[in-house]
């Protein structure tokens, strides 16, 4: 089998390792995956791994499959103006951390601008405001529940 590897990348990779300040330098496309790394100032040879189209299997997680009541819920609220909806895609969060009680439940009033929830993106904890005041009357999503952009998340009436 021939070797697919151009040489070319591994010189001109080595050289902005030898030109930067860096220690560790990759380079991977769909059949190669290339390392330089540097170790007390001077450059170790290239590590090159050689391989089939790179896939990336991650682990598989159990789908949360919601219950078709909630699912409905959910859909009744979509174009609720009462609702709060999610700013972004990610992880919902009912409480600023495990040991903390919710932000909201259930018969709580709220004050427009109140943090109702967080919705973690990217390891970033994003609060979500009430969009207005009044008396929270239902909660629709559970902690860590994935959401999406626009996803009712909260009832405020």
């Amino acid at each position: 089998m021939p070797n697919p590897i151009d040489t070319k990348i591994i010189s001109k990779l080595a050289e902005i390792l030898n030109k930067s300040n860096l220690t560790e330098l990759e380079y991977e496309d769909e059949t190669v995956r290339i390392s330089l790394a540097r170790q007390n100032g001077a450059a170790l040879p290239p590590q090159v791994v050689v391989a089939q189209p790179l896939v990336e299997e991650k682990p598989k997680e159990e789908e949360k499959e919601l219950p078709q009541e909630v699912e409905n819920l959910i859909q009744d609220h979509q174009d609720d103006e009462n609702a709060v909806k999610s700013p972004m895609v990610g992880v919902v969060y009912l409480a600023p951390n495990q040991t903390s009680p919710n932000f909201v439940k259930v018969g709580d009033d709220v004050k427009a601008g109140d943090t109702v929830c967080l919705i973690e993106a990217m390891k970033t904890f994003n609060p979500v405001k009430a969009h207005k005041s009044g008396r929270v009357t239902k909660i629709l999503v559970e902690a860590g529940d994935p959401v999406e952009y626009g996803a009712p998340l909260i009832v405020i009436e």
